[in-house]
């Protein structure tokens, strides 16, 4: 538009062998995408020090507390360093609290407080990151998965201070000079039980010279006082003039297993170095598992500042208590439970995408990932759409079962499928209570008419229905396998729903209302109204699961190529439509100068990917390249759009590695064109999976033959199995489209509807 130290490496056990540990840490910059605001997003990102899916992330603070814009490039002071599970500007932020270095006089008001820097004197990679201030203060930050090792140096005589920040809402501080320690809670959280707290407790490694709480309504300060509850309480502590180092850690169950998870994930690291080693060496190892060979320096920064990006979400939300086993508290139901759970995450965004890397690159969370789904459906009653950390039925669609089919279709089957299906169904024949995305909006019309009719009070009915017929495919693949009710008796018929809104004599997807008359006046150009951030150049091509009943509709192959290459040549002109206004997303596809082409929103994703269906692949291998080259980048400005919990970097990342997951539910991949000489893709299992595309470079994009192990390999599309038994890819490249090269019949990746 989102395990404990010694678990992480057992995790990744099997891969840490496979090769020796290169340096790539140094090519993430975890501020790529930051010089993002309101009006216009290059990211909407932040900073974030953490470990692959941590439970929570750190980062600096340049924006005021509630602030859903917490870390801008443009602006040139910091508040604070915040713990932080944001996973887009648009929701701000829940669980938080912040430290703040100070030197000389305490100053706890947070405008007043704020130091000045310069980005010359910033380091900002997952594993570490670390700013010099103008006033002399260093500060350094390494993560674990649900704490961080802070490193804070002084200038020389003067008073050093720390000051903690309770954020909004309710906080509580405890100061226990004696232990070097300071605990408490914070509560603010938008979507959660009101029983939420987030326990903390910070351990540091120097004695007390003097301390006391504030608060941060009015910025009074109790010296010398111990202990404080209320609103925005927080708490400073002085030291002696010099280094301090402080660890700490959280926990959403109890003070006690805050404690325990500092002693078990940070308790083994004698100082700030050691700590940093070891998130350096999880970092290596997963970046390393997409090694690239060839390429410019500036692709590698690009590629793997985004593969970071891609590994950030969904959040963890589990704990491992004193026996080892994982356990939680519920963001739905307000209890404990045993197992895992995940939050943080937007499916409208990262169903496309994010989880089908997740597929290939960590099947084991996938599998805990898909019971956890199932889990929540039972505490809330509603399958998650957008948990952050409880249900919000952001965005739409009900994509949850996107990903429990994608899992299964790829052989993950931790999960009983027909509870799957039940919960599904449930979510198809109600309307939940949150959002246009908790249960199914039109629920009754759409299955009766076959469409959402198009009203004031349904906004986006055109865009739910498209996705609405996308799941129904999912729940009718997972059914096909597994229950024949739900199979005949409901998905079979309505994954075809998509065919009722498309306009023969314009050759778009249109609203209708409940006569089945089409809404009028049209124009494809305006945004909003019965299509969800977008228009009806972005919208048309939502038929993940049956491209080549697109085409039908539009009249057979070349009708439907020319209607893409529309999508390019008609001018980049906003009509803000419903909206009535300009939002982000048209200014951003303005840009780009793609004409109606926009990359910045997810509608659009898959599109130049659809040109493998209609016998021309090589319009999308020249497309895909253009897209990585000119709207991404690892600076400031790295993004075409909101980077979307993983979303934006997952599309360049599968894009890079020469393939995209046109349709999650089936086992295909789309292929594309490779952005490097060579890439290796290293499993889970231990296996390895190679990308070679020889003579590649900015100018031979086309693939001119290929070979999957050594046998000719013709089709337009790769199979998750092909992947995951390893194996290699071979790819020739040219300056020039192989026109005969993936054009027979069988080339063409999955679609319903067979080929005429």
């Amino acid at each position: 538009m989102k395990p404990l130290l010694l678990s992480l490496s057992l995790f990744y056990v099997p891969v840490m062998c496979a090769y020796s540990q290169d340096n790539l840490v140094k090519y993430v910059n975890t501020r790529q995408g930051t010089n993002s605001k309101y009006e216009f997003s290059y990211g909407n990102t932040y900073p974030a020090t953490s470990l692959p899916f941590g439970m929570n992330t750190w980062t600096p603070q340049t924006g005021k507390n509630g602030d859903g814009w917490k870390y801008q490039y443009f602006v040139h002071t910091i508040r604070g360093f915040q713990q932080s599970h944001q996973c887009s500007s648009w929701v701000n932020d829940y669980a938080v609290f912040s430290l703040m270095p100070e030197s000389g006089e305490l100053v706890v008001n947070e405008d007043t407080r704020a130091a000045a820097f310069t980005h010359e004197q910033e380091i900002a990679q997952p594993s570490y990151y670390k700013v010099s201030f103008d006033n002399g203060i260093k500060t350094e930050i390494s993560p674990t998965e649900r704490g961080a090792h802070f490193r804070f140096s002084y200038p020389k005589g003067s008073k050093a201070f720390i000051v903690l920040d309770g954020y909004t809402k309710m906080s509580s501080v405890k100061i226990s000079p004696a232990e070097h320690k300071i605990s408490g809670y914070v509560n603010n959280c938008r979507w959660a039980p009101k029983d939420f707290r987030n326990y903390f407790e910070i351990i540091f490694n120097k004695p007390f010279k003097s301390y006391g709480t504030w608060e941060n309504r009015h910025n009074t300060v109790n010296a010398n006082n111990q202990e404080a509850e209320g609103e925005g309480m927080g708490a400073y502590i002085e030291f002696a003039p010099g280094q301090v180092e402080a660890k700490v850690a959280s926990s959403y169950i109890s003070p006690e297993q805050a404690s325990l998870t500092l002693a078990k994930e940070l308790g083994g690291y004698k100082n700030f170095d050691a700590t940093h080693q070891a998130a350096d060496k999880v970092w290596n190892t997963l970046l390393g598992r997409m090694k690239v060979e060839g390429g410019t320096e500036e692709e590698k920064a690009t590629f793997y500042s985004c593969m970071y990006h891609a590994n950030l979400f969904s959040h963890q939300f589990f704990e491992y208590g004193k026996d080892g086993q994982p356990y939680y508290y519920s963001p739905y139901d307000g209890k404990i439970h045993n197992g895992y759970m995940y939050t943080d995450n937007g499916f409208w965004d990262t169903f496309r995408g994010q989880f089908p890397l997740n597929t290939i690159m960590h099947p084991t969370m996938e599998g805990r990932y898909a019971q956890a789904l199932l889990d929540a459906q039972e505490q809330c009653g509603w399958l998650p759409s957008w948990s952050f950390p409880s249900e919000t039925g952001g965005m739409l669609g009900n994509h949850a079962i996107s990903l429990l089919t994608d899992a299964w279709v790829k052989g993950i089957r931790t999960f009983d499928p027909l509870q799957a299906l039940r919960a599904y169904y449930h979510e198809a024949t109600n309307k939940g209570p949150w959002g246009s995305a908790n249960g199914r909006p039109g629920w009754k019309e759409y299955y009766e008419k076959g469409y959402v009719p198009f009203t004031k009070e349904t906004l986006g009915a055109t865009a739910w229905t498209l996705e609405f017929a996308y799941d129904d495919f999912c729940g009718y693949q997972l059914a096909k396998m597994n229950h024949q009710f739900y199979y005949e008796g409901v998905f079979a018929r309505q994954m075809y729903n998509y065919r009722n809104l498309f306009d023969s004599t314009t050759r778009f997807m249109r609203a209708k209302d409940a006569e089945g008359n089409w809404i009028t006046p049209f124009d494809p150009l305006d945004w909003g109204g019965p299509y969800t951030e977008g228009n009806a150049w972005h919208w048309t091509w939502s038929v993940f699961h049956d491209v080549q009943g697109l085409i039908n509709l539009m009249g057979g192959d070349k009708p439907f190529v020319d209607k893409i290459d529309s999508v390019f040549s008609t001018p980049g002109t906003i009509k803000v439509g419903g909206y009535g206004q300009v939002i982000h997303e048209m200014t951003e596809m303005a840009a780009f100068k793609m004409g109606q082409y926009a990359q910045g929103n997810e509608p659009i994703h898959h599109l130049v990917y659809l040109y493998n269906y209609a016998g021309q692949p090589w319009k999308a291998q020249q497309h895909v390249r253009q897209i990585m080259k000119d709207m991404y980048n690892a600076s400031e400005n790295g993004y075409p759009g909101d980077e979307d919990e993983g979303q934006m970097s997952s599309w360049y990342v599968l894009s890079a590695a020469g393939f995209y997951s046109v349709c999650p539910g089936t086992d295909q991949y789309v292929l594309g064109s490779p952005l490097f000489p060579k890439m290796t893709i290293t499993l889970e299992n231990g296996k390895a999976f190679v990308i070679e595309a020889e003579n590649n470079s900015p100018d031979n994009v086309y693939i001119q033959s290929a070979t999957l192990n050594g046998q000719p390999w013709s089709h337009n599309w790769i199979t998750h199995s092909a992947i995951t038994k390893g194996g290699t890819l071979h790819l020739v490249m040219g300056p020039k489209p192989a026109l005969q090269r993936g054009i027979a019949t069988a080339d063409r990746p999955f679609s319903l509807t067979a080929i005429k």
